[in-house]
């Protein structure tokens, strides 16, 4: 849906102005009530008749980007809860992990945390096509003492 032009927003307000009821500029116009109302507030508290061009909400996080950035170069396997504790301590800034979350992913940066138990598992199959072609130290050797249950 696009905005309505200047031009209309003038015309409904002159209507307005001229002493007719919300209801019936709506009705003349073929607008809602409550369209008619928001353009007379906005003429009335920012004395603006023109329609937005776009409506730019500015991150909470964007004034922190150049710190988020560091924080996450220098640890790349930082937790949330450690970067909203920072936050506090060195800012005063009281944010939640959600948009610590959404500012990670718009500066492209992951958070991925080195897991001994993977690295140890991606070992383990690199030994076990090794011990296939019989040289893994690690991996027991068919008829070891090894129990079995």
């Amino acid at each position: 849906m696009e905005a309505y032009s200047k031009e209309f927003r003038r015309d409904v307000l002159a209507a307005c102005d001229a002493g007719e009821g919300t209801r019936s500029v709506a009705l003349r116009f073929n607008v809602s009530e409550s369209w008619v109302r928001r353009i007379k507030q906005e003429r009335r508290e920012q004395g603006k008749i023109a329609p937005l061009s776009t409506r730019r909400r500015r991150k909470v996080w964007e004034p922190y980007t150049e710190w988020l950035l560091t924080k996450l170069d220098e640890r790349p396997d930082i937790y949330l809860r450690e970067l909203q504790a920072a936050a506090q301590a060195e800012f005063d800034w009281d944010v939640s992990d959600v948009p610590l979350s959404r500012a990670c992913r718009a500066l492209r940066r992951t958070r991925k945390k080195k897991d001994a138990s993977s690295d140890r598992a991606a070992a383990g199959r690199r030994c076990r096509s090794a011990a296939a072609m019989g040289g893994c130290p690690t991996e027991p050797r068919s008829g070891s003492s090894r129990v079995r249950r």
